[in-house]
């Protein structure tokens, strides 16, 4: 039936490791395609420099659910992590312009994106993430992902405070800043 969407199974919950890419601790950074999550990454990135720690950026895909609670897809799962790594190659190249230096390294991962997270963090020296991704309540200071992490991770927790435009206009008029529309960094 081509024009029913593939039903899936329930994703597995079991704990696992979260296979970092790293021989040490370095920085984790959430990736969600969001200008806030971009910034985020740039500023991990410019912490890593200093204090020698590898990067990775890390997008989580997931099945929708549907009502009654069946993951559900008219694309298949290879659409869906195609596109998270399409998040991931367009923040590379966003941060990066192409010169990708050898201590990054990004992945997508399949789950719940605040779980993914806090487990990955187990392997972790230092989790950022933006205050705001892409959820739906525009007028909240933090997300949910990032309420989770900050909660949950094992490790030290970064949220990338991300203003509007008024905000930053308002707060610092004058200055200028490589991270949008950073606020009180």
């Amino acid at each position: 039936m081509s024009g029913m969407p593939e039903v899936l199974p329930t994703p597995d919950p079991s704990p696992r490791s979260s296979g970092l890419p790293w021989s040490r601790p370095g920085i984790l950074v959430g990736v969600d395609g969001s200008e806030c999550s971009m910034d985020a990454l740039r500023y991990a990135v410019d912490l890593a420099g200093p204090l020698g720690l590898p990067v990775h950026a890390m997008a989580v895909w997931d099945y929708p659910v549907l009502l009654f609670g069946e993951y559900t897809t008219p694309y298949g799962a290879e659409s869906l992590a195609m596109e998270a790594e399409r998040v991931l190659d367009a923040a590379e190249q966003a941060v990066f312009a192409g010169s990708t230096p050898e201590w990054f390294s990004a992945s997508n991962h399949r789950g719940q994106v605040a779980r993914e997270l806090v487990e990955a963090s187990k392997d972790a020296a230092m989790l950022v993430v933006g205050s705001r991704g892409h959820g739906g309540f525009t007028g909240l200071l933090i997300g949910s992902v990032g309420l989770a992490c900050v909660t949950h991770a094992h490790c030290p927790v970064l949220v990338f405070r991300y203003a509007t435009a008024s905000e930053a206009e308002a707060s610092h008029p004058q200055e200028g800043t490589e991270y949008g529309h950073r606020n009180g960094l």
